[in-house]
């Protein structure tokens, strides 16, 4: 050969020769891939070998990496796509929706009513067996949706429970409700003062606390209540994780991690219990016991599928919960019926500011909670006060929810490229609640993914499990087509494409954590994390995505979690809907079957 043609050729055939090395273990083929890839958006075929990616092309081309032990894959029209990153979820819930009453409405749970909540509670005592003096704790109830459009009251909880502590927490995970036993074993009475930031309700014309707590008041009893502990948690983890992979979640978040459920989950690492990644955000309170007092910084890799990710900072509460922060007020006043009600920062401007100083000048990811435009306004401002002569600099900052963003605040979050995880279930789930809370114009421009894309932008989009079920096809579904509970469309202007909101759980939840080089789409040289859905969502009408199941998660190339034959349950698994198999639900939350009864679920 010519030395000039063998000079050319060599890289050529140096770059081929590692993929042709040895056959693929694995060959999938027979139906439609998405591979959310603009250079290749289809295929026919995928290799694998070694839990990586080696060939995606046609059939013809991906077959000649087969071998004898070569497993082929039929997938029998159904459809192939990424495996799913999680935009901002809290991986530690699973062990709440183990060991704690579902007081959730329809069609996330069975309450319709005060009296419902209590029977949720009284049966989760019965099943635990919860003696005298032990937490009965419940999860989930929003009063929006009972009946008497009121949580139960303290006296109530009084009456059902003379001998046990109980507490029930808001669908918001940022308040709750207080039994007089309850307030009592965390010393609040009449004496005690709300907190800045915080909300403890008081029984009308007195000082005496009414049970209802949210926010910095809530936040001493949420970090201290009682459940499962040690070999117990562990196991509850380990079992609930197939709910995230029945969801098709290849890569899951833990989204405000206390320094004792860090020590849990690297226990759960360390002893190879692991079946996905998973992402911890210490809270920022955390961070000197996490990293023991020295700046706090990511971890560039997984240990046995376990890393530290950033740090989470909260800047105010929940819309749902009146507790976020705005300009303007709530037209529908405060969660304890406060009047000209604005919500409040959950931490002072000043101690913002120092905490993103802290973050950025030890190099992590700061993914910061902030759902009113109020807060997203110090939000902004505690960033130009820490980066600096630089604002433009790319740090990698999300913004977790950034729901009610105003369209000046998106532009700044372009230009300073902070990246916002919206959280479109909200329409579906909330909607008609925000349209009461804050008015049409507000409401309908929540979660502008449309707008956001136009500016450049990429957001993520996430379930924020328990606040909402694991059910990434809906949260497709809800990114494209925007209808709330009572089929009110929230801005039909921020809809975006099949396509958009499927790279919102894919590729672009992979660019939040910097790791789009091995994950979020599928190409040659990416980790084979993949999902196997029973349709194509870019291809069925858009009203029917909801309908779509995961049929198949694939972590590395290994099948994690395959529906078994003849269950047509939603994507995010196994349901509690009460009622009967004809209730229409769309998903309620759901519950490893073992230990849990499967009734219906998302039409």
């Amino acid at each position: 050969m010519h030395r000039l043609t063998l000079a050319i050729a060599l890289p050529a055939l140096l770059a081929v020769a590692p993929v042709l090395a040895a056959p693929a273990e694995r060959i999938i083929r027979g139906g439609p891939i998405v591979t959310v890839n603009p250079a290749q958006p289809a295929a026919e075929a995928v290799a694998i070998a070694g839990g990586k990616i080696v060939a995606v092309g046609t059939a013809a081309d991906v077959m000649q990496h087969a071998g004898p032990a070569t497993v082929v894959t039929d997938l029998a029209g159904k459809t192939l796509v990424p495996g799913f990153v999680d935009g901002h979820s809290h991986f530690m819930s699973l062990i709440d929706v183990q060991s704690q009453a579902l007081c959730a409405s329809p069609p996330m749970g069975p309450c319709n009513s005060v009296a419902d909540v209590i029977a949720a509670l009284e049966a989760e005592k019965q099943r635990r067996q919860l003696g005298p003096g032990k937490f009965v704790m419940g999860y989930g109830y929003d009063p929006e949706l009972l009946a008497e459009k009121r949580p139960p009251s303290r006296q109530e909880l009084d009456k059902a429970f003379p001998d046990n502590p109980v507490i029930i927490v808001h669908v918001s995970g940022h308040g709750g409700m207080l039994n007089s036993k309850a307030l009592a074993a965390y010393g609040i009475t009449a004496a005690t003062p709300t907190p800045p930031g915080g909300v403890i309700g008081r029984e009308p014309g007195s000082n005496e606390p009414s049970g209802l707590l949210f926010e910095t008041a809530f936040l001493p009893i949420f970090a201290k209540t009682p459940g499962p502990e040690g070999d117990e948690a562990l196991d509850l983890l380990a079992a609930g994780q197939d709910l995230y992979l029945r969801a098709g979640i290849t890569t899951a978040q833990e989204g405000a991690t206390m320094k004792p459920q860090l020590d849990l989950l690297r226990a759960l690492a360390d002893r190879g219990r692991l079946k996905l990644d998973v992402v911890a955000l210490p809270f920022i309170t955390e961070i000197d016991a996490v990293f023991a007092g020295q700046p706090p910084r990511n971890e560039p890799e997984y240990r046995n599928r376990l890393r530290i990710g950033g740090v989470k900072i909260v800047a105010d509460g929940s819309p749902q919960g009146r507790t976020a922060c705005f300009t303007q007020p709530y037209l529908t006043g405060g969660p304890d019926g406060q009047k000209d009600w604005r919500g409040e920062l959950t931490f002072p401007q000043a101690t913002l500011n120092d905490w993103f100083a802290k973050v950025y000048a030890g190099g992590a990811t700061l993914f910061i909670h902030c759902n009113g435009d109020a807060a997203i306004d110090a939000v902004l401002a505690a960033h130009r006060a820490a980066a600096g002569d630089d604002p433009t600099k790319p740090r990698g900052t999300v913004g977790v929810h950034s729901q009610f963003i105003r369209r000046d605040q998106l532009e700044k979050y372009a230009a300073w490229k902070i990246t916002p995880s919206f959280f479109t279930l909200h329409c579906f789930y909330f909607g008609d609640t925000h349209l009461a809370n804050r008015g049409a114009a507000q409401a309908d421009f929540i979660s502008p993914m449309k707008s956001a894309r136009g500016l450049g932008l990429r957001p993520a989009n996430h379930t924020d499990f328990n606040v909402s079920p694991l059910d990434q096809i809906f949260t497709i579904h809800t990114a494209v087509n925007r209808v709330s509970r009572s089929g009110r469309t929230m801005g039909a202007a921020e809809r975006v494409t099949p396509l958009e909101a499927l790279e919102a759980i894919t590729i672009d939840g992979a660019r939040m954590y910097g790791e789009e080089a091995r994950k979020g789409s599928i190409e040659a040289g990416k980790l084979a994390d993949l999902v196997v859905l029973s349709a194509n969502p870019l291809t069925v009408p858009p009203a029917e995505i909801e309908k779509i199941r995961v049929q198949e998660t694939i972590k590395e190339g290994k099948t994690v979690w395959q529906r078994p034959a003849g269950d047509q349950a939603a994507g995010g698994g196994e349901s509690l809907g009460f009622g009967g198999e004809d209730t229409p639900t769309r998903l309620a939350f759901p519950r490893p079957p073992a230990r849990f009864p499967v009734a219906h679920d998302r039409p």
